[in-house]
């Protein structure tokens, strides 16, 4: 007898339906034992139509991140050119990441396996060169300078890094506000650490 596979929900809603079953196969087997035949097996899909959601597994834990890079650089784009560049860039982080409460499990599972995964490791360095790029070339817009140069460079870094570490403590704590983290980690940075100075 041969397996019946349901096609995928087209769109948005078909993507988010393999993401959620290659997120439950990671999380219950570790994200290096499964494959992505797996995932499209969970997914009552064929290999092939997986591909067309994602190029690879780790693409999956990634979800839609163009969208993501996309709404960053909308937000940037859009920021008063009266406002500090600083606060500019971290104002749209904390937006960026402004999920409806629904979709927090996910993304916390989500974060947990690219923060964590060391197979993941090398191909998050590759994303957040994406988000770099972004910032960096907002600062440069900003200051006149190029986006491969110090500041536009050290800006996207730091504020990057910031990110991470909000979001690693809001990993830690089932009970915290991802964008409690966000502003206290930015306004730490954004204020030269005054945390330091009490």
């Amino acid at each position: 007898m041969t397996e019946t596979r349901t096609a995928p929900t087209a769109g948005p809603a078909g993507r988010a339906r393999v993401e959620r079953a290659a997120l439950d196969l990671f999380r219950t087997r570790g994200f290096e034992d499964v494959t992505s035949d797996e995932v499209a097996d969970s997914a009552g899909i064929s290999r092939r139509t997986f591909f067309r959601y994602f190029p690879t597994k780790a693409d999956a834990v990634w979800g839609d991140f163009a969208a993501h890079v996309a709404r960053l650089e909308e937000l940037l784009s859009d920021a008063d050119p009266a406002q500090p560049v600083l606060t500019s860039v971290c104002a749209a982080y904390v937006e960026v990441n402004d999920y409806p409460e629904a979709e927090l499990p996910l993304l916390r599972e989500r974060m947990r396996l690219i923060l964590t995964e060391p197979a993941l490791l090398a191909h998050s360095q590759l994303r957040f060169a994406e988000i770099d790029r972004v910032v960096a070339g907002h600062v440069a817009a900003r200051t006149g300078d190029s986006p491969t140069g110090l500041l536009p460079r050290l800006v996207a870094a730091s504020t990057r890094a910031a990110a991470t570490t909000a979001f690693e403590g809001w990993l830690g704590d089932d009970r915290s506000s991802l964008a409690e983290h966000l502003h206290a980690a930015f306004g730490e940075m954004a204020a030269g650490f005054p945390s330091l100075r009490a």
